[in-house]
């Protein structure tokens, strides 16, 4: 899901797009709060491209997410 919907806005590397990019080092830089990334997953950011994932995940899965992102998955 996350290479395929995620990629289709953040590019198929994550190394952004039309979306910012999503890798560790990228997500590490901007140096957001963990809980501001659920949030974004979970609930869109209005006024942008970024729609909310609500109707398909739990925000317990964009935690999950964003761990792995963080992590720096997928390679």
């Amino acid at each position: 899901m996350v290479r395929q919907d995620c990629g289709s806005c953040h590019g198929m590397t994550l190394n952004g797009g039309l979306g910012p990019a999503l890798t560790a080092k990228a997500l590490k830089e901007r140096d957001l709060p963990k809980e501001a990334l659920v949030a974004t997953i979970y609930g869109g950011r209005p006024g942008t491209p970024m729609p909310p994932w609500h109707r398909f995940l739990s925000e317990p899965e964009a935690e999950w997410i964003v761990d792995r992102l963080l992590e720096g998955f997928p390679e």
